[in-house]
C-alpha cells in the first residue's frame, strides 16, 4: 500500500460519519477466533471501514452516494461506515480478525497487506464473484495480483498508484536539457544541474525510498525475490538487480544528491524537497501533483514515464494503491461483495478521482481520464508499460517493517559496505523471512 508513501494519503483521527443512511460503527478488540461465517442475510446492516484522508470530505461525498444507491437497490439493508486513521490500521485489523462480531463487513486496506490479512484469516475468498463481475475485464495482470494470493482472489482494486519522473521545466529550458529518455540521460541531467544549480539537488532522491529505487532494478532485469514453489526466495543479491540497484544509488553522489543530505530521504520527503524548488527533478506519484500544485514549483514543472536503460523503455513502476474486500466472518457475504463491485466499479472509480484524484485501477477508466485530465498521461502510460508488485507474502510485511531494503541502500550510498556486500546481507535477512513466513 505504499501511497505518498504507496502510496497512501497520511490519515487523521479516526471520526466516523454519520449521514442519511449511513452510521457510525465502533470496534472492540477481543480475543475470539476469526472462523468464515456460514451465515449470509440479505437484510440488515453491513459495516463498512474506510480509510480518513487528510481531507476527508470529498471521499465522504462519493461514499454517500454509492450508500444511496446502494440502499435504493436493497431497501431492507444499511450501511454503517466508519472511517478509521491509517497509521493505526494495524491494530484496528487484529481486533476485527480476532472478534468477527465487532468487525466490518467490508474493509479498504493497501494492498502491499492482502498477503498478511490473508494469512491472518481476515480476508475472504471472492474468486468466484470476481470472475462474474463485470469491471474484472478491465483489471490487468498486475493489478490484479495485488488482490490475490495462491492464485486466489481476495478482494476488488480501487485505485492505483504509480511513480514517474517530475522535472522543472524551467530549468530544463535554461541549461538546454530534454527530459531524460534513458536513465543515463537522467544521471547526466541530474549533474549538470547540481553543476550549475549548487543549491539544488540535480534529483531528489533517497536511500530510503524503496519503490522510487525499485523501477531501476526492475528495469535491468533483476527482481526483490523469486518465487519457489510456495515460498521465495531473495533476488536482490543478483548481477541483474545489483546492476539496476548501482544504477539507482549512484545518483545518490555529491554531483547530484549528496549522501549526507539524501541517505535519510523517503519518497515523500524527495517529493516535497522538489515542491519545495530545491530540487531539478524527483520521483513522484500521481498523487503527488497537489504537493506541486501546492509548492514553490507551480506552474513551473512537467511529468514524464521515468525511463529505462534504452530509449523507447519505460521503467516497470511499483503498483501502489488500494484495494475492497469483504471479511471473511461477515454474516451478509452477498451484501458485501455487492457493495464491494458498485463502490469499487468504473461509475465510483471515476467519481473518486474527480473528487480525490485517486487514478483509477480499471483500464478503461483510466483512458477517459487521460482524455479529461492530462497531466495523468505519464501515469497511465506507466500503467500501460507494465508495472511490478512486491513478494505477496506475509513475510514483506516483515522486511518492510525492519527497514531491511533501506538499511542495504544506505550502507551503500555511506561507503559502508559495497553493492555486492550489502546486497548479500539484506538477501539473507530477507530468506529468513520468507523461511519464517512458510
Amino acid at each position: 500500500m505504499k501511497r505518498s508513501s504507496l502510496s497512501l494519503r497520511l490519515a487523521a483521527p479516526a471520526a466516523a460519519l454519520v449521514l442519511a443512511g449511513l452510521t457510525a460503527t465502533a470496534c472492540a478488540p477481543s480475543t475470539s477466533s476469526n472462523t468464515e461465517s456460514t451465515k449470509d442475510s440479505k437484510s440488515g446492516t453491513i459495516r463498512v471501514w474506510l480509510f480518513r484522508e487528510v481531507n476527508n470530505a470529498p471521499k465522504e461525498k462519493v461514499v454517500k452516494e454509492a450508500v444511496a444507491e446502494f440502499t435504493k437497490k436493497h431497501s431492507d439493508t444499511r450501511v454503517d461506515v466508519t472511517y478509521i486513521p491509517i497509521e493505526t490500521r494495524a491494530e484496528k485489523m487484529k481486533a476485527a480478525f480476532n472478534d468477527p462480531k465487532s468487525a466490518p463487513d467490508v474493509v479498504e486496506f493497501g494492498n502491499t497487506d492482502t498477503a498478511g490479512y490473508v494469512n491472518d484469516g481476515g480476508l475472504a475468498d471472492i474468486t468466484a464473484e470476481f470472475g462474474k463481475w463485470e469491471d474484472a475485464k478491465s483489471v490487468t495482470a498486475s493489478v490484479k495480483e495485488s488482490v490475490s494470493v495462491a492464485g486466489k482472489v481476495y478482494g476488488v482494486p480501487w485505485y492505483v498508484g504509480v511513480r514517474a519522473l517530475y522535472y522543472r521545466t524551467d530549468i530544463f529550458k535554461e541549461l538546454g536539457l530534454k527530459p531524460p529518455a534513458t536513465q543515463g540521460e537522467l544521471a547526466t541531467a541530474a549533474h549538470r544541474i547540481r553543476a550549475e544549480h549548487p543549491d539544488m539537488f540535480g534529483i531528489s532522491v533517497g536511500a530510503k525510498n524503496v519503490y522510487g529505487m525499485l523501477p531501476f532494478v526492475w528495469s535491468a532485469g533483476g527482481d526483490l525475490a523469486e518465487k519457489r514453489g510456495d515460498t521465495y526466495t531473495a533476488a536482490i543479491d543478483s548481477a541483474a538487480s545489483r546492476k539496476g540497484l548501482k544504477t539507482y544509488t549512484d545518483l545518490i553522489a555529491k554531483d547530484s544528491c549528496p549522501p549526507e543530505q539524501c541517505a535519510e530521504l523517503g519518497g515523500d520527503a524527495g517529493v516535497q524537497t522538489f515542491a519545495g524548488g530545491k530540487a531539478g527533478m524527483a520521483i513522484g506519484g500521481d498523487f503527488s501533483r497537489q504537493a506541486m500544485e501546492d509548492g514553490a514549483v507551480k506552474g513551473k514543472y512537467a511529468v514524464v514515464p521515468l525511463p529505462g536503460p534504452q530509449k523507447g523503455v519505460i521503467s516497470p513502476a511499483f503498483a501502489g494503491g488500494n484495494n475492497l474486500g469483504v471479511m471473511r466472518g461477515t454474516t451478509h457475504r452477498t451484501l458485501a461483495v455487492d457493495f464491494v463491485e458498485l463502490l469499487g466499479g468504473g461509475a465510483y472509480q471515476s467519481k473518486m478521482f474527480d473528487a480525490m484524484g485517486n487514478m483509477p485501477a480499471l483500464t478503461d477508466v483510466q483512458e477517459k481520464v487521460a482524455d479529461k485530465a492530462p497531466f495523468t498521461k505519464p501515469f497511465v502510460e506507466t500503467l500501460k508499460s507494465g508495472t511490478k508488485f512486491v513478494p505477496v507474502t506475509s513475510a514483506w510485511s516483515k522486511i518492510d517493517s525492519e527497514a531491511v531494503i533501506p538499511t542495504m541502500m544506505q550502507e551503500i550510498v555511506s561507503g559502508r559496505k559495497s553493492v555486492d556486500a550489502a546486497t548479500a546481507d539484506a538477501a539473507k535477512k530477507m530468506d529468513a523471512a520468507f523461511s519464517s513466513a512458510g
